[in-house]
Order: structure tokens, then C-alpha cells, then sequence
């Protein structure tokens, strides 16, 4: 009969824990799958060529993809796509849909791609925060990553970029090496840290940003011998994890031997050093004043460390990682590169930015690291010092590198998730269990514990950008990431009419932005998109844009540019003669700031005060303003509505439509196509694609 009361609470135990993954399963792909109400596309610029890449792998097989030198990308040098791209993410895209697509198109495939994975991270972060803080840790960890506003909009339908597959096998990886060096059997023990080396290699080639899991693991790595006993097993199994994941990262040319000789490579190989040292010390000492020395010989390591490191960079042992990734190891650095502000994704995160995507939480990851430090709720929890020492270290690390770039606000969302999973977890066992409260007391320890719950559901549904409104944006091939709100086939139909009326060897430049759009949709060669490695042609581009149409002529012939394309994100205003027209709705006309600043031209020459509306001398002398298909008429005050014929501060630049560059002129360019919303005068916006043949036989004056 006990037997029987006992099997019965187990399998209730285990179905209760199975509906809640399965609710936070749910909820996760419910929230992720709703941009497709606004059609079933990618979404962004790199997953079109993740698509394309994808695409050639399932058609030409493996031999022919690390072969692969693509003749669309960076025209006329091609890209070597094995080597500049994430392998791991085109491999598992392949095989998942040889397995599971059954027939489906690829295209539609790679859409619900990033929100599956991104719906198992959910059940994986369960396992990774159980193995730290039991299981309801694990189960609220997983419900908060469920709807985790920075992991969501990083991994909604159509995101078919790196972070859904990257966050997947790093959080599997890093669970796994946690679960191996708290196994006791060494043969499981050493096949769970052997894969767990290889799905952090997975993560690494799938996405760059993954390095940042290698941090905190080779911090905690330096933390074990102060707090585990063990040596034996440390001794053998934190080696092998470590020469595990430097071998397998090797496997893929992406990062493989910059990854092993760089910061990524000392960020596990020192840690492990340290700790054999450390094992060694205590062997010699018979563990006398073990810790006193283990803390000298990190402090000496450091400081070794701090000359040796530079010096070594200096002569080239090490590989020096990029601005970006320097930048998220120190927030304080300033960017000197306009390209890489010019990104919206390298953007530093601010303070409103963090409290909206972290909210209460922050609260409880705050308690939680509270609770884990005090020794009095030692007996409301199990968890054992090295699991507190893990979870503080990649709390702290998360926080930290999250504060470089808006794009790394997914660790910071994993540390705040997994340090308020163990707080709120601790926390309501503590109410619930205090044996110093009275029977009586049990319905306002239950109002507690309803108060917790509340504070965690309150962001979800208030704020008018909570998370289920935050999940639902468009796609940026429809919305033209404008800040219009509303979506038109307006891009589609343009990249039609180039598959469809452009030669199959005709190169289209356009800003980098649509680089991948014009290989994909328009199957045709681009000169510059979101990879492109050499900041000098962006550069190229950006002063064409500036020059004089003569000189931008021969940029352009020198480019190998048969056709060049804008964007212009007009509205249309509401008046009963000729159409009238505000700018700067997010396309080009909103850009080329940037692209002064990336061509290292004053903004001042060619922006009034106001920042966008153009001077004289940028629609009357530069290519880009002679390719806008609009002309200042007047100036308005918004206050007043008074009119004025020339520019003054705290006024609004009226537009009017005016073809520069027509079909049947002798310019530079010839106009080629205009997108549906732009040759209707009633569309109140405007998304205007004009395409430009260059006219090979325009002689300049």
C-alpha cells in the first residue's frame, strides 16, 4: 500500500513537471510564431542568405559547400562561405530538414526554424537550472525564458540568424559540463563532458557571440579549486573538457584556429592551467594553507597575465578579436568606427532598455543572489557551493557583457533568468517552510507567495510594450524597417522585376543593408551586404553616394555596377493639389548620415540644422540626392502653419515628387523601375525602391 501512495506522488510529481515544460513549450512557440499574421517571410537581412546558403548545402551536398566561393556576395571577389559564414547553423538547418521537412519548401522550412529552437532552449535552460537549483528552479526558469522579451525579438518567426541555434547549444553545452562534473561515474562523467565541449563548438561556429558562454565557464573553472575537494576528479576532468572543446572547435574554419590561439582560447586554457597547478600545490603542501596559495598563484597569474597578453598580441601569438567583441569585455571603450555604430544592434544598452526587457526581475535576480551569499537560507535550499559559485559567475558575466551591446541582451536576459529562477524558488520554499510561522499563518504565507506570482505577470500584460506586443513585428522584406508600422509587397515586387528583367550576370549596388535581399530575392550580385569584411568598400559606396554624378559615375563603372538601387520611406500629406511629401521614415533619406560619417564627410556640408533635411548642395551636387526622387518645395512651421521659401530651425522640409534621373534621359542613370507605392499619388505611404540603370555611354561634361 505505501509502496503503491508512493509510485502514485511519483508519477503525479513527474506529470505535473512534464505539463509545465510542455506549457512553457507552448507559450514559447505561441509567442515566437506571432509575426507570421503579417505573412509568411524571413525576417531581417541575414537570414536571406542563411536561406541561400542553406539552400546550396541541401542541393550540392557538403564537399561542394566547403568548396563554395559565392560569385553574388562582395562582387567581383566573391565570398568563401565555409570560412566567413555559421556553418553550424546552414549544417543543422540541412540535416533538420532532410529529417523533419517532409516535403515542405525550404524557405518555409527556415521561417519556423528559430522559433522551435528557440521553443527547446526552454526545456534545455530547465535542465541547465535544475542541475544548479533543483527542479522548480529548472521550471521557473524555463517558464521565464518562455517569454523573455530580449531572447524573444532575437528569435521570432522568420529570424533565421545565429542567436536561436547559438543560445540552444550553448545553454545544452554548458548544462551538460555542469552535469558532468557533478556525475560520480567517471564513463558518464567523461561522455558528458566530451559533449558538452562539442555542442559548445556547435555554438561557437553557429554564432560568434556564443564566445561569452566560454567566459563564465572559465571563471567558474578558476573558482573550483577553492571550493571542491575532489582533486582527483578535477584533475582529469576539467583537462579533458578543456582539450575537448579547443579540438572540436577546430573542426569548423569558423572561429577553429583564431578561436583556440585568441582570448577564447586563454579563457579556458588559463583556467585549467590554474586549477592542475592548484592540485598540484596542494599535493606538495599536503594542503596547508591551500587556499592562502591558490589565491597567490591567481594573483600572480594575473599580473603575468596583464604584461604577457598585450606583448603577445603585439608580435601576433595571439589572435586579436575585433572591436566588438573588446567592446562587450570593456563597456567603457569608445567606438571610433562610424560603421559599426552605424548598426542598430551595436548600439550600448541604456537604462530604460535594461529596465523594459528585464523589469521585476531584476528584482528577483537581486534576491536571488542575496539568498545563494546568505548562510541562513542555507537550510530553504540544497544547492551546493560550486553550483551557488556557477550561477553568480554567469549572473554577473551575463549582466556585464549585456551592457556592451543591445544585441548581448540575451546574456544579461539568461543571467537575470536563471539568478531570479533561483531566488523566487528559495524564496517561496522559505515562506512556505518557515518553521517559525504558525499553522494559522498558512493563507497569508499563500497571499506571499500569490504576490510573487503577480509581480512576475504584471510586465507581461501592462506595458504597451510588453512582450506579446513586442513579438509582433513584421518582417522586415514587408514593413521596409520603417517606422510606419504598416507592410506592402512593395520590396517583393521589385526584387521581381530584377529576377525578371535584369541580365543573370548584372551587378545591383545599393546601400549594404540590401545586399542579401538583391542575392536572394533578385538573384543577382550585390557589391556589399551585412558581412562584408572590408570596411573599405562600404566606405567605396558611401562616398559615391556623396560625390558629384560625374564622379560617382565612374565609382560605380569601377564597382562593375550595371544598375544601383535606393530606398526612400516617404508619408504622403493630406492636401487637395499636388501631392506633398515628409521624409525620413527610415530609409535612405534617414540613413545617409551614416553614410557621411562612414565616408568621412561633415554632416554639416550636406544636413541642415534640423540633421535631414538635405543642403543646396546635396540634391543639387551629390549622386544621392540627384537619385532621391524628391525636391524640397517649402518649409513649414508645425506650430503655426506658416510657409517659408528657405530653411528655419523648428520647421518641417515639404517635399514634392521630381524624377531627377528619367528612363529616357542622358544622364548618369536612367530610371529603370519605381515600386508600386511610389507611382501612386494616393497611397498616403510612400515606399519608394527606385532602381537606376547606369548608363554605360554617359560622358561627363
Amino acid at each position: 500500500m505505501l509502496l503503491s501512495e508512493t509510485r502514485t506522488r511519483f508519477e503525479l510529481r513527474h506529470l505535473i513537471i512534464v505539463g509545465i515544460l510542455i506549457l512553457a513549450f507552448s507559450t514559447a512557440f505561441i509567442i515566437r510564431s506571432q509575426p507570421l499574421e503579417f505573412g509568411f517571410e524571413l525576417h531581417e537581412f541575414d537570414p536571406f542568405f542563411n536561406y541561400r546558403a542553406t539552400q546550396y548545402l541541401v542541393d550540392n551536398g557538403w564537399e561542394a559547400y566547403y568548396a563554395w566561393n559565392d560569385d553574388l556576395s562582395w562582387y567581383p571577389d566573391g565570398r568563401d562561405v565555409s570560412s566567413s559564414s555559421q556553418v553550424v547553423l546552414h549544417q543543422t538547418a540541412a540535416v533538420t530538414y532532410t529529417l523533419f521537412g517532409f516535403g515542405s519548401p525550404l524557405y518555409d522550412f527556415t521561417i519556423m526554424f528559430p522559433v522551435v529552437f528557440g521553443s527547446l532552449s526552454v526545456i534545455v535552460i530547465f535542465a541547465l537550472v535544475r542541475v544548479i537549483g533543483g527542479t522548480t528552479a529548472g521550471l521557473i526558469a524555463a517558464m521565464l525564458m518562455s517569454v523573455s522579451l530580449p531572447i524573444i525579438i532575437r528569435g521570432t518567426a522568420g529570424w533565421f540568424k545565429s542567436e536561436p541555434l547559438g543560445l540552444f547549444y550553448g545553454l545544452l553545452g554548458t548544462y551538460l559540463f555542469l552535469s558532468g562534473i557533478k556525475t560520480d561515474r567517471y564513463p558518464i562523467a567523461a561522455a558528458k563532458l566530451f559533449f558538452g565541449a562539442l555542442f559548445v563548438s556547435f555554438s561557437l561556429s553557429a554564432w560568434g557571440g556564443s564566445q561569452f558562454f566560454v567566459i563564465p565557464i572559465g571563471v567558474f573553472i578558476m573558482c573550483l579549486p577553492f571550493i571542491r575537494k575532489d582533486r582527483s576528479f578535477l584533475i582529469w576532468a576539467v583537462p579533458f573538457f578543456a582539450v575537448s572543446l579547443l579540438s572540436t572547435s577546430m573542426l569548423f574554419e569558423r572561429p577553429g584556429l583564431s578561436f583556440v590561439l585568441g582570448f577564447g582560447g586563454i579563457a579556458i586554457l588559463g583556467p585549467t592551467i590554474f586549477l592542475v597547478i592548484c592540485s598540484a600545490i596542494h599535493k606538495v603542501t599536503n594542503g596547508k594553507n591551500a587556499r592562502r596559495n591558490y589565491a597567490l598563484l591567481l594573483i600572480g597569474i594575473i599580473v603575468a597575465g596583464a604584461g604577457a597578453i598585450p606583448l603577445a598580441t603585439e608580435v601576433g601569438v595571439i589572435s586579436t578579436p575585433s572591436f566588438r567583441y573588446l567592446n562587450a569585455v570593456n563597456p567603457f571603450l569608445v567606438a571610433t568606427d562610424p560603421l559599426t555604430d552605424s548598426v542598430s544592434e551595436h548600439q550600448t544598452t541604456s537604462i530604460m532598455q535594461s529596465f523594459l526587457f528585464h523589469s521585476v526581475l531584476m528584482v528577483f535576480a537581486g534576491i536571488g543572489i542575496w539568498l545563494l551569499l546568505d548562510k541562513r537560507a542555507k537550510e530553504f535550499h540544497k544547492i551546493n557551493s560550486d553550483m551557488i559559485a556557477f550561477a553568480l559567475v554567469m549572473g554577473i558575466f551575463g549582466v556585464y557583457i549585456s551592457s556592451a551591446f543591445i544585441r548581448l541582451e540575451v546574456f544579461g536576459s539568461i543571467a537575470v533568468i536563471v539568478l531570479s529562477a533561483l531566488g523566487v524558488s528559495v524564496l517561496v520554499r522559505r515562506i512556505m517552510t518557515d518553521s517559525s510561522r504558525s499553522q494559522a499563518a498558512i493563507p497569508i504565507r499563500m497571499g506571499l507567495v500569490a504576490g510573487v506570482a503577480i509581480l512576475l505577470v504584471l510586465p507581461l500584460i501592462i506595458p504597451d510594450t510588453n512582450t506579446i506586443a513586442a513579438s509582433q513585428s513584421a518582417p522586415s522584406i514587408l514593413s521596409g524597417a520603417t517606422v510606419f508600422g504598416v507592410t506592402t509587397n512593395d520590396w517583393l515586387h521589385a526584387y521581381e522585376w530584377v529576377k525578371n528583367n535584369t541580365p543573370k550576370d548584372a551587378v545591383v549596388a545599393s546601400w549594404w543593408d540590401y545586399g542579401y535581399w538583391t542575392q536572394t530575392l533578385g538573384e543577382r550580385a550585390s557589391i556589399a551586404d551585412n558581412a562584408t569584411t572590408g570596411k573599405e568598400r562600404i566606405e567605396d559606396i558611401a562616398t559615391m553616394f556623396l560625390s558629384h554624378p560625374d564622379e560617382a559615375h565612374a565609382m560605380l563603372k569601377d564597382l562593375y555596377a550595371d544598375y544601383i538601387m535606393i530606398f526612400v520611406a516617404a508619408e504622403r500629406l493630406q492636401t487637395d493639389g499636388e501631392p506633398l511629401y515628409v521624409l525620413g521614415g527610415g530609409g535612405d533619406e534617414s540613413k545617409k548620415q551614416w553614410f557621411m560619417r562612414i565616408a568621412g564627410e561633415p554632416v554639416s556640408k550636406y544636413t541642415l540644422s534640423d540633421g535631414i533635411s538635405g543642403t543646396d548642395y546635396y540634391w543639387s551636387n551629390t549622386m544621392l540626392g540627384m537619385m532621391m526622387p524628391f525636391s524640397p518645395v517649402l518649409y513649414l512651421d508645425p506650430n503655426t502653419n506658416n510657409q517659408f521659401t528657405e530653411y528655419i530651425d523648428g520647421t518641417i522640409t515639404i517635399y514634392t515628387k521630381n524624377i531627377k534621373y528619367p528612363a529616357d534621359g542622358d544622364g548618369p542613370l536612367r530610371l529603370a523601375y519605381a515600386s508600386p507605392s511610389f507611382e501612386n499619388d494616393m497611397d498616403r505611404i510612400v515606399f519608394g525602391i527606385l532602381i537606376y540603370e547606369v548608363n554605360q555611354d554617359y560622358i561627363p561634361e
